[in-house]
């Protein structure tokens, strides 16, 4: 049988695998180059240790806690860990590492760092050795897994341990959560029907949920919290923008100066797991990934939003899964619908928590890709609701909230869009005329 992928895969210009490592490791020198024009060198290396040493349940802005100069450098340095890892395992680069490489950039603005990323990426690596397989199946749960950071941070900071306890703790439960991800985010995949492209983040909401029912049951308060900046709106604006331009002029070079190739590449839905590398190749990815982040950018200014930590995230998340079953096709509906849905009950569009449901809500896209425009309306405002009350169940220890809201979305919508959709097949089978010849051969028989 032939899958959706085989069907839209098209001609293009095969991009080596250094280019593809120099691309992702440009994004981290990018950074890591903005930092020092943001902060001094003594002011980034303290806000690093304030990072290092602070609690990080959503939602904590680094810029707030720390510096801007820190928090870029801060994901410089996580997202060049990540190259490392993906070198270390020898792995190519395809769709999903650039996005898993890209999340990891995006939530080190609000939420991941050095400190509590390792003791997860070491569980992972570890269940690949327990069970004998090589270390590449369990990368992108090591890596979209640090999405539990905050729990390590949590247990290591915030829980009124001594601090070589708290070590040692919040190690140990880093260690506990990312040993057991790998197999369960390949079991909760089927939840969903990879119509949630943020699968390790509904398997993380459900890991971090029953660690927070066991920290509560203790007597301890885990709770979400808010923490935001304002004001860098203007300097962000012109880095992103000039960042997605180069971006967009790079895949038009690699694709001789024109969109040839795009329009194969917005017919896919985007369902898990759809590698644009792989079926539209490395330029067109690079150009589709260019144009979500320019509407990334103008959603979030458009709603008189702040450019700041968590929005950073949103965009860049977005822009990473360009690579991985996002495009202006399925994304723009979850954004229409999160925003009606945002008037339609009188949410500030302008809060930071309103704007990142309407950027990292795509993560149920694919909806929008396989039924239309209007369920993609339906599917984002129905996971603004959602993801409004999905925070406290685990406690803001894991990032990826709205990965967690946008399964439950798809568990839901896509079993009630596949019998509505049976039923208008079989109708219209039941309504197709009998051939006279068939009947015919039936009566002979």
């Amino acid at each position: 049988m032939i899958s959706e992928n085989q069907l839209h895969i098209t001609q293009y210009t095969v991009i080596s695998q250094n280019v593809k490592y120099g691309f992702l490791l440009s994004l981290a020198l990018f950074f890591a180059s903005l930092a020092f024009l943001f902060n001094t060198p003594q002011e980034i290396i303290t806000g690093q240790i304030t990072i290092l040493t602070s609690p990080a349940n959503l939602t904590t802005d680094y810029f707030a806690l720390s510096n801007v100069g820190a928090t870029l450098f801060n994901s410089a340095l996580l997202t060049a860990h990540s190259i490392g890892i993906i070198r270390l395992t020898r792995a190519k680069v395809n769709g999903p590492i650039i996005a898993a490489v890209f999340t990891v950039a995006a939530f080190s603005f609000f939420g991941k760092n050095l400190y509590n990323s390792m003791p997860i990426v070491l569980g992972a690596f570890a269940y690949a050795r327990v069970t004998g397989v090589p270390a590449e199946k369990s990368l992108l749960a090591a890596l979209f897994g640090t999405a539990l950071g905050p729990l390590v941070s949590e247990v290591t900071f915030n829980i009124g341990l001594l601090l070589p306890v708290g070590i040692f703790y919040g190690y140990l439960v880093g260690f506990v959560a990312g040993f057991i991800l790998p197999p369960l985010a390949k079991h909760f995949v089927g939840f969903t029907k990879g119509f949630s492209v943020y699968n390790v983040g509904f398997t993380s909401g459900i890991v971090g949920t029953i660690f927070t029912s066991l920290l509560r049951s203790t007597g301890r308060d885990i709770e979400p919290v808010s923490m935001i900046s304002s004001g860098n709106n203007q300097p962000f604006t012109i880095i992103f923008l000039t960042l997605f331009t180069l971006m967009l002029v790079g895949g038009l070079y690699l694709n001789s100066w024109t969109l040839n190739g795009y329009g194969a590449l917005i017919k896919h839905s985007g369902q898990l797991s759809t590698d644009f590398l792989t079926t539209n190749g490395f330029s067109v990815t690079l150009i589709n990934m260019a144009l979500l982040g320019f509407v990334s950018t103008f959603y979030v200014l458009f709603h008189g939003g702040e450019i700041n930590g968590p929005a950073i995230g949103g965009i860049l998340t977005v822009v990473g899964f360009g690579a991985f079953g996002k495009h202006l096709r399925n994304v723009i509906p979850i954004l229409i619908g999160v925003t009606l849905m945002g008037y339609i009950n009188g949410y500030d569009m302008s809060a930071t928590s309103v704007v990142i449901a309407g950027l990292f809500g795509t993560t149920i896209a694919p909806i929008a890709g396989r039924y239309g425009t209007l369920i993609g309306i339906l599917a984002g405002a129905l996971h603004l609701s959602v993801v409004s009350n999905t925070g406290y169940l685990h406690g803001g220890i894991n990032l990826y909230n709205n990965g967690f809201a946008g399964g439950f979305v798809a568990a839901i919508m896509i079993p009630l869009l596949e019998a509505i959709q049976y039923q208008q097949q079989k109708r219209r089978q039941l309504r197709e005329p009998v051939d006279p010849a068939d009947e015919i051969r039936v009566e002979e028989r």
